[in-house]
């Protein structure tokens, strides 16, 4: 898989060049801690390899195609302390490369193949290829973007290529064996749901509750796929609220929007129900109004659909829900109680990369996450799906997971 991946980037290469990807290296925290390290997951889904501070460099000569990984050496003493990494055999086994080489010979590696008296291996190498994300402004150079600097700096001639529109595109698309990593990361998001559903009433804590969904994790042996959204009553208009310490009250509604990671590939579900078990009919009556839109889109979604056809669907139905029961008047005004899109791309990453300009493809995943947020009744409700697109059509990954009324309600009265 990893192999068959690389050649789709060798494809859009050009010869005579080379291409460097970095799996990073977590950053300090304090005198003696460092944040948890998170592998870059375009370099994870060229070699499979989840380790710090490894490379990858892909070579492209004349008809002539060869992959190196560089990776730490296995250190004795540092194994009595953290683990020992990965051998050489292991992360070639994992990852198919031609060759594992220590990490400290990149960059004698890379002066060999850059000389001209090395040009018959891949002839004068003039394309270097990276993987070049910038997302603000403000923001420190990436390992790849300082690589660029140094490279253009010492060899002024190469010419520098962002092969990061082509990764998205390319991950955009999953292969089967991710769709059933994700699927493996929705059966236990389903069970932490439902957990939360047996476990809520009113006097409770919003972390109090929350610490029953992340047992579940744990006994799973995965992790949150983002920081859990756990918003009663009036927080559930707050988008990102993430404090989670209010007091659940008697007659209130809960949303969760949470997620999990498994093997990196994640989940990300929104549900919303009574901490008390029983719905009132003005909230029943909100819910209804987002649950069709929920319903609606995900039947309307197939590949050739655009991410502009899809988001103005969804919101058509919620501003017509809210026009139909007197909340507002025309269509234009459902932007006060619904300001978020109708979903984004699944995979590797929550919010994961690819291309929004185009019309949907076979083989990507989905969410749809229609909500409403009426700050003034203190009622926030979102339910989200993921969906995988299909030559048909598309399949709910999540359709297990109840979100009918009645279904909650009967589920939540068995507790």
């Amino acid at each position: 898989m990893y192999t068959n991946r690389r050649k789709n980037v060798f494809n859009q290469m050009n010869e005579h060049g080379f291409a460097c990807f970095f799996s990073g290296i977590a950053p300090s925290k304090s005198a003696d801690q460092v944040y948890p390290f998170e592998v870059n997951r375009n370099f994870y889904y060229l070699t499979g390899i989840n380790q710090e501070d490894v490379v990858l460099v892909m070579f492209k000569g004349a008809g002539y195609e060869k992959s190196f990984l560089f990776v730490e050496p296995i250190d004795p003493v540092q194994a009595l302390w953290v683990g020992e990494g990965l051998t050489k055999e292991h992360a070639k086994s994992i990852s198919g490369v031609d060759d594992v080489l220590d990490r400290n010979l990149l960059d004698a590696t890379l002066s060999k193949y850059l000389q001209d008296s090395r040009a018959a291996i891949f002839g004068e190498l003039k394309y270097l290829y990276l993987d070049l994300e910038r997302r603000d402004i403000k923001h420190p150079h990436t390992i790849s973007n300082q690589f660029a600097s140094k490279m253009q700096h010492l060899y002024p001639n190469l010419i520098v290529n962002n092969l990061h529109p082509l990764l998205g595109e390319l991950r955009s698309v999953k292969h089967e064996k991710e769709v059933a990593l994700i699927s493996e990361a929705l059966a236990i998001t389903k069970t932490g749901i439902e957990t939360l559903m047996q476990q809520a009433k009113p006097g409770m804590r919003e972390y109090a509750l929350e610490a029953h969904y992340n047992f579940v994790l744990n006994t799973n042996g995965v992790t949150p796929s983002f920081n859990t959204i756990a918003a009663s009553g009036s927080n559930a208009t707050i988008l990102h609220y993430e404090k989670n310490d209010a007091v659940m009250k008697d007659n209130d509604l809960i949303l969760f929007d949470l997620g999990v990671k498994k093997d990196l590939y994640c989940s990300d579900i929104s549900r919303t129900f009574p901490v008390n078990g029983k719905f009132t009919a003005r909230q029943k009556q909100i819910y209804e109004i987002v649950l069709e839109a929920n319903k609606k889109s995900i039947d309307m979604l197939k590949p050739g659909v655009t991410f502009k056809e899809f988001n103005d669907f969804g919101r058509k139905i919620l501003a017509e829900g809210l026009m139909k029961i007197g909340k507002i008047n025309t269509e234009d005004e459902v932007l006060k109680y619904y300001y978020h899109s109708l979903g984004h791309f699944l995979g590797l990453d929550v919010h994961d990369v690819g291309n929004y300009t185009k019309p949907f493809e076979k083989g990507q995943i989905l969410t749809v996450e229609p909500g409403l947020y009426l700050a003034d009744e203190g009622i926030g409700i979102r339910i989200e799906d993921n969906i995988l697109l299909t030559e048909q059509g598309h399949i709910n990954l999540s359709q297990s997971i109840i979100k009918e009324i009645v279904d909650i309600e009967s589920f939540m009265s068995k507790k």
